[in-house]
């Protein structure tokens, strides 16, 4: 069986949303089960034979700075969620909550895996080729050197290679061009870099790639700092919605183009579905001694379930173990950035 831990209380909407969302997960994946941890009074009337309820007193909230997340809030359902995987109980942990609180927790209980400076969030945005591109870091990062965005490469090589099957996948570092002299100091010693890890046989470094390759599919990873992925994140949820929401609006005008509307609705279900960012929730920390998945915060019961699939799916194909052979596979190439500077 594969146990993930729940922090049920995190997100915008909390056990009305990661409480149908277990339920629905439970019955899609009979060799899983839930240890389920949120406020005692959340749980009324909720029950699963493969759902554990554990009890915690405490809820970091979305706006909680991180040192009551971190130092005053010690029985928050977060807090006991990641527990649960550092004392052996679970093999993953998901939450929906404070995604500086939930790093912080995580890094703390966990701690950092050798070889790896800072962990970092992997996504997926949907691109063109109706699955989706990895890009890492996602905002736990704001600040990079070129050794952080090395670490960040290889790690993200083994989520990709075990979520999707390609034991080798591309990588592509984010910069405005795609030729080697275009970008900063940083982006220019990152690609060295890469470029050596690639003739090392440590992973699959594709080139530099623009922010139009992320949505074409051109690699299967893009590698960036935290500040730029967000924002390709959020862009990316926005430009989707923008989208709909305009078929949606042009094709109710009139009686004419409601007629287009539903000769070309296989066309427009299919597109929507493709873009839909709640299909590829569940951003992966890396870099930790266990598995942790950051849902978006306003994931709604569809969104979350998608997360905790995530999550079971890097558990069942030993995501942990992965990262930690390719990191020591590529050692010689993972100077510590913090510690040189």
């Amino acid at each position: 069986m594969i146990t993930i831990s729940v922090d049920c209380m995190g997100g915008d909407h909390g056990p009305h949303v990661t409480l149908p969302a277990c339920t629905a997960f439970l019955e899609q994946h009979p060799d899983a089960q839930l240890i389920v941890v949120g406020l005692p009074e959340c749980f009324a009337g909720y029950t699963h034979p493969r759902a554990r309820l554990v009890h915690a007193s405490e809820v970091v909230l979305m706006d909680d700075p991180l040192e009551v997340a971190l130092r005053r809030k010690k029985d928050s359902s977060m807090r006991v969620a990641i527990a649960q995987v550092r004392d052996g109980a679970a093999q993953a942990a998901v939450s929906a909550g404070n995604t500086a609180a939930l790093m912080a927790i995580s890094r703390y209980l966990l701690k950092t895996l050798d070889g790896i400076d800072r962990p970092a969030i992997a996504g997926q945005i949907p691109n063109a080729k109706g699955s989706g591109t990895t890009v890492l870091d996602m905002g736990a990062n704001v600040d990079c050197a070129a050794e952080h965005l090395v670490q960040f490469a290889v790690m993200g090589s083994a989520l990709v290679s075990v979520l999707s099957g390609n034991e080798n996948p591309t990588v592509g570092l984010l910069n405005i061009g795609e030729e080697a002299i275009k970008g900063n100091e940083v982006i220019k010693k990152t690609g060295e870099l890469l470029r050596a890890a690639s003739a090392a046989g440590d992973l699959n470094f594709y080139g530099n790639v623009e922010g139009n390759d992320i949505f074409k599919g051109t690699a299967d990873i893009v590698v960036c700092d935290g500040f730029v992925g967000n924002v390709a994140l959020k862009a990316s949820e926005g430009l989707a919605g923008m989208i709909v929401d305009f078929l949606r609006k042009e094709f109710s005008r009139n009686l004419l183009t409601k007629a287009a509307a539903l000769a070309a609705y296989p066309i427009i279900a299919a597109l929507k579905k493709r873009m839909d960012h709640r299909r590829y929730n569940g951003g992966a920390l890396l870099g930790l001694r266990g598995l942790v998945f950051k849902s978006h915060g306003s994931a709604d019961a569809l969104a979350f379930g998608f997360a905790l699939a995530r999550a079971y799916d890097a558990a069942r194909n030993n995501l942990l173990e992965r990262v930690q052979a390719r990191i020591a596979h590529a050692a010689p190439l993972l100077v510590p950035a913090d510690a040189s500077t």
